[in-house]
């Protein structure tokens, strides 16, 4: 009796009833053979003999392949949208889009069939017929193996190319002989056993290739004539279905002349089987080709938004949820046909490019950019530069990213200037140290003593006595007129107040990358600090400043809202990571500060770069001229120019004596060079803003009157969400964590309980999963467990601690 499962003579399990499915396929073969045999005088006696020349060595070559063939999903373009689902880039190995037969038009459909296997829907696996007739052919001309293959042993090969990872398996996908035809053929019967004529059509369909980089007959019909596969007409199916045979030497863009004869050849064939009247065939033969050539753009260098591409592709190859290593993520972005949602607003991409590219060349030895971020949302809108994308250097291109931070770009950035004296400023009103009426002695010349700056941990380690000097107004001021005005002895003795810490760590909560962010003595943390001596990226500061537009709440900068699989399913999504860390009634008070730069009296409109809505901003001018700024806002739009010296090699050099855009430069100014990028933009789709205003702050605001953040750990999200707006609040929900919490009640808040805000500031409550995850039990030397006084192990864990309900 046979047992369910045997063993061979090596060894390995063979599935019950494999070897009698085996030998049906031998009959399968055999009984080909036997009918080529008898029509052809012995022409199918080589086949057996080529893989052994007996009926048991076929048998034991089959019995080593698998009974099914395992076929991955095709090889599919990813493809990249703005907001409104325009499409702005793509990203490929292989130029594919799969579609399903019924989004396929039917004169394709019955053209491919036509033309490579028009008894597609009679036959099995094979085609005798054409078996024969290929046979024939080959004993012509030296038993070379070719043509006589159905539909179902075309994709057959076709799978296990693609399926091919070496070059070893390649070759042998595609080697001239007897032993591939009979592996294709074991490989067809179990599809044509397994799957419908229309599926093996299909996949036939998608994966088969069409020349001039299109795989799929839907990226040929892109390509070739700029329509779906959908729409296509009689003559042009005919065009595609010609070319499978020999996609290169029948290329439509290469020898159009070969391609035309391929396509009539293939309008004959479809009338000969009566697919189309001859008379169609024959009105059709006269027709050009008609080719509407596009050309498939791959990666980011032909995109309407080229850097911000880079970008997102910089930034997804970062997210470990899309695969473990860069590679795979890689791999998914080019093979796995998504479709990736971006924030890129196209008229704002448009409106930056523009305002960029006029004031800064690209051979200038500088670099013009420009970033825009949503407040509230951390959107990224829009991101230029002056340098367009390209590798032609003596027209000033280059892959660089010069306007997003190091992580995702190829700039450590450029100093900020005094767009860093907003970071003082808010830390002092949240302090309550200073109020903004107060009044200062900024002389035009103070030299301070270093070691005076309180840090995070004592004083400033020292440094040589430390001269500043202002380059607008001098005297006794208030906080007004001092940022208007970009005062630096006003805003030093005001560092001198706040100590470099806070600020330090406040433009860190705001999205500004800087080094050291604890203890000790950093590169940046500085008291120069205040004057912009740190370098930012045109990004980093627009994501920092629209904080205050967004009233204290920092949202992170997100090119990505969602994407989906190459089904259209959403495989992750991208929400807002934003928190408070900032007072509302703090902002306020900066908002209004800035917006005096942007009135009558201002820099900013002084130089016609003021907008007919409210905006704020501030100018920024770094030491040595080596960079300009102007970083502004209005209530829903943050944006930030930058001009930062750097020669074709981008290193950094002094803006002056340059130069720039047409003009030389004698010295360079925040207002009146970066801010005219700033405004010509903004300028531009300002009709697309709300018309909002900003909130005017109240005295006892900014005096520091505050509301303490209630305790809701244990409520019901909808409880917990009435209770802060109760408490003047707005109230969000946030993503689920664990915490021992019952399940669906909320852990806690961010800010915490007891923490001071605002009126209208945004609290996050957080649900609970009602889990925690064990800790890894730590095993003490000796036998690896811990025993108790009776000798047994102790397996008693420590319960979690509960989190506090202040993060």
């Amino acid at each position: 009796m046979a047992t369910p499962q045997e063993q061979d003579v090596q060894g390995t399990t063979k599935q019950p009833g494999r070897g009698r499915r085996a030998a049906t396929l031998v009959s399968a073969i055999l009984a080909t053979a036997v009918v080529l045999g008898v029509l052809a005088a012995g022409l199918a006696m080589p086949i057996i003999g080529a893989v052994g020349g007996t009926t048991k060595n076929v048998a034991e070559t089959l019995e080593e392949l698998p009974l099914d063939l395992d076929t991955k999903p095709l090889a599919q373009k990813t493809n990249v949208l703005d907001t409104d689902g325009n499409l702005i880039a793509s990203f490929y190995d292989e130029n594919r889009v799969s579609v399903s037969l019924d989004q396929i038009a039917k004169p394709m459909i019955q053209a491919i069939v036509s033309i490579e296997d028009y008894r597609f829907y009679e036959h099995g696996a094979i085609d005798l017929k054409g078996t024969l007739r290929a046979l024939l052919t080959n004993q012509a001309s030296a038993g070379n193996v070719q043509g006589g293959s159905s539909i179902t042993q075309q994709m057959v090969k076709l799978t296990l190319v693609d399926m091919a990872e070496t070059k070893e398996e390649r070759d042998k996908a595609t080697e001239d002989s007897y032993e591939r035809k009979i592996r294709e053929l074991r490989y067809a019967i179990a599809f044509e056993q397994n799957y419908s004529k229309d599926w093996i059509l299909e996949r036939y369909l998608n994966i088969a290739y069409f020349g001039d980089g299109a795989y799929g007959v839907q990226a040929a019909a892109r390509h070739y004539f700029n329509k779906n596969a959908s729409k296509l007409t009689i003559k042009e199916a005919a065009t595609l279905a010609g070319l499978v045979k020999n996609p290169v030497g029948y290329d439509p863009t290469t020898y159009p002349d070969r391609a035309l004869t391929r396509r009539n050849i293939v309008l004959n064939r479809m009338a000969e089987l009566s697919v189309i009247p001859a008379a169609e065939a024959k009105r059709l033969k006269d027709k050009s080709l008609g080719l509407d050539v596009r050309a498939a753009a791959n990666g980011c260098v032909n995109s309407p938004a080229s850097f911000f591409c880079d970008y997102v592709y910089r930034y997804l190859l970062e997210d470990p949820a899309l695969g473990k290593t860069p590679e795979e993520r890689r791999d998914l972005m080019r093979s796995g046909g998504l479709t990736i949602h971006t924030t890129v607003d196209l008229d704002a991409q448009k409106a930056a490019d523009k305002s960029v590219s006029s004031k800064v060349f690209p051979k200038d030895d500088a670099i013009g950019a420009l970033a825009m971020v949503e407040p509230r949302t951390g959107n990224v809108r829009a991101i230029a530069q002056s340098r367009p994308m390209g590798d032609n250097v003596k027209k000033g291109e280059t892959y660089l990213n010069y306007v997003v931070n190091e992580k995702y770009g190829d700039s450590a950035g450029f100093p900020g200037g005094s767009t860093f004296k907003l970071f003082v400023m808010a830390t002092a009103l949240t302090q309550g140290e200073v109020s903004m009426r107060q009044i200062i002695d900024a002389p035009k010349q103070k030299t301070f003593d270093q070691r005076s700056f309180p840090d995070c941990d004592g004083y400033y380690g020292g440094g040589a006595p430390w001269t500043v000097n202002n380059s607008t107004t001098s005297g006794p001021m208030d906080m007004y007129a001092a940022t208007r005005n970009s005062v630096n002895t006003y805003y030093v003795q005001l560092e001198q107040k706040t100590g470099l810490c806070e600020p330090f760590k406040l433009a860190r909560k705001m999205g500004v990358d800087l080094d050291n962010p604890t203890e000790g003595i950093g590169a940046e943390r500085t008291p120069s600090f205040v004057l912009g001596a740190a370098n930012a990226s045109p990004l980093e500061m627009a994501e920092a400043y629209a904080t205050f537009a967004g009233r204290g709440l920092h949202c992170d900068s997100r090119p990505v809202t969602s994407i989906e699989d190459s089904e259209g399913k959403t495989l992750k999504k991208y929400p807002s990571k934003c928190k408070q860390v900032l007072r509302g009634a703090v902002a306020d008070a900066v908002n209004d500060v800035l917006r005096g730069v942007q009135e009558p009296g201002g820099f900013g409109y002084q130089n016609g770069i003021a907008l007919n809505q409210p905006s704020a901003g501030k100018t920024g001018t770094s030491q040595s001229n080596k960079s300009v700024w102007f970083v502004g806002y209005t209530p829903n739009l943050a944006a930030a120019a930058m001009i930062g010296g750097a020669n074709q090699a981008g290193t950094p050099i002094p803006l002056a004596g340059q130069t720039i855009g047409g003009s030389y430069w004698n010295t360079a100014s925040g207002s009146g060079r970066a801010g005219p990028i700033w405004g010509d933009a903004m300028k531009a789709i300002q009709g697309k803003l709300k018309d909002e205003d900003f909130r005017r702050p109240s005295g006892s605001d900014v005096l520091g009157v505050q509301i303490r953040v209630p305790s809701v750990s244990g409520m019901t999200v909808a409880k917990a969400i009435r209770t802060l707006e109760k408490a003047g609040f707005d109230a969000r929900e946030g993503s689920r964590v664990n915490s021992d919490v019952k399940e669906g009640l909320v852990a806690w808040s961010s800010p915490g309980s007891g923490a001071g805000l605002s009126s209208g500031d945004t609290v996050y409550v957080y649900p609970s999963t009602g889990y925690v995850p064990p800790k890894p039990e730590k095993k003490p030397a000796g036998d690896g467990s811990k025993k108790g006084s009776d000798g047994k192990k102790n397996d008693d864990a420590k319960k979690p601690k509960k989190k506090n309900d202040d993060d």
